[in-house]
């Protein structure tokens, strides 16, 4: 079999649209041989419009900062307390179909949420990940030249509010839940996200038959 490397950068606090536009240019940037990374980053406040996004959508958006992005999906809040986390893969190279990434990060978030005693399952016609019909976690992702960027976001232990102000990835109503909420006490942001990667890259091993060795990077 063959070995792979994937990097694991952990960003701490960081704006946004710096991030989109980091990404934006490593994958416009990269070449075949370009390892994979997977970034790890917590957002101020902010809701993000995907391409698909529709205005009605937007019920009380005055507040808080609204980005227009080139992601999949209808509109998200991201914000402290929230783990999103930014798989950069080289999809052609791993042989993976946009839909194979999208269940394998669902797969992932349900196994790191069963770790924490919390069962959670995927929807086939609404990607994500839910618990008891409430979100938890939302997907969304942008495919150039057979590198996927954006991804997924974990509400870990945040304040929910600002999701009143918008239908949730265009779902009137839909309920936000976070892991705090469903545990007697929040687990440790930093734990949370190291969990999550070990698991995507394990699961990335056991779909595409390329043992990915993670290395740790910071910044």
């Amino acid at each position: 079999m063959q070995a792979s490397t994937i990097y694991i950068r952990q960003l701490g606090i960081a704006d946004y649209e710096t991030v989109w536009a980091a990404m934006s240019d490593f994958t416009r940037q990269r070449d075949e041989h370009t390892a994979d990374e997977i970034w790890v980053v917590e957002h101020p406040p902010v809701f993000t419009q995907g391409q698909a996004g529709k205005p009605e959508h937007l019920l009380a958006v005055d507040d808080i900062p609204l980005v227009q992005s080139d992601r999949g999906g209808q509109v998200t809040y991201h914000g402290p307390g929230q783990l999103v986390v930014y798989p950069l893969l080289n999809l052609r190279r791993l042989k993976l179909g946009v839909r194979d990434l999208v269940t394998l990060l669902e797969q992932s978030l349900i196994e790191l949420l069963a770790n924490y005693g919390i069962k959670a399952n995927a929807k086939p016609d609404a990607p994500g990940v839910y618990v008891d019909g409430a979100k938890i976690a939302s997907l969304g992702l942008r495919v150039r030249r057979g590198c996927s960027f954006h991804g997924l976001a974990l509400n870990v232990a945040m304040d929910l509010s600002p999701f009143a102000q918008i239908n949730p990835c265009g779902y009137q109503g839909l309920a936000m839940v976070d892991m705090s909420r469903l545990m007697p006490k929040a687990p440790p942001f930093a734990e949370v996200g190291h969990k999550l990667t070990s698991i995507l890259v394990q699961k990335l091993g056991d779909k595409t038959g390329i043992i990915p060795a993670a290395q740790h990077s910071v910044g």
